[in-house]
């Protein structure tokens, strides 16, 4: 699927799930350890701030611009596997304002897709770089966005199930 495409119809789900929900079920928890469908969001968001990183300062790429993409959709589309979210992503532990979430979610979205609209998807982003990856093209980090929301998504049906049954 065309990265566009693949990023809006992932992120229209995502928001169409959270928005879906009271304030209160976007704050519940199924159970202690999980994180409730906010936190999700949250998490989702900070993860988002790549924008700056794709926005930032990059040079030219000396490989295939998409060479990382397998690896990222492999790793995030193995719902067998639990991740551990690095800790400057970890969601808030406080009470989420759901209309506050959506917009600001709204709003990096909509920067992402200018991102990958108007810029040079084949450079290499390096002010910033996953270690277990290494530095990413803008192209990859789109991708990642696409394939870690997705994951996300995934999740997030499983615990509305949870906290609605």
């Amino acid at each position: 699927m065309e990265l566009n495409k693949a990023f809006q119809q992932i992120t229209e789900d995502f928001i169409s799930l959270l928005d879906s929900l009271d304030e209160n079920e976007l704050n519940t928890k199924h159970k202690a350890d999980d994180w409730s469908p906010g936190q999700i969001g949250d998490h989702i968001l900070k993860s988002y701030a790549s924008a700056e990183v794709m926005n930032g300062r990059t040079q030219s790429t000396h490989r295939k611009p998409d060479e990382k993409v397998t690896t990222i959709k492999d790793t995030f589309t193995d719902f067998t596997i639990r991740m551990k979210s690095p800790q400057a992503i970890l969601p808030s532990e406080k009470r989420l304002d759901k209309q506050r979430l959506l917009q600001n979610l709204r709003d990096r979205i909509a920067q992402i897709e200018t991102i990958i609209k108007e810029k040079n998807l084949s450079d290499t982003c390096i002010d910033f770089a996953i270690p277990e990856y290494g530095p990413f093209t803008v192209l990859e980090w789109a991708w990642f966005n696409t394939y870690h929301t997705q994951r996300h998504v995934h999740q997030l049906k499983d615990v509305i199930q949870s906290i609605k049954s």
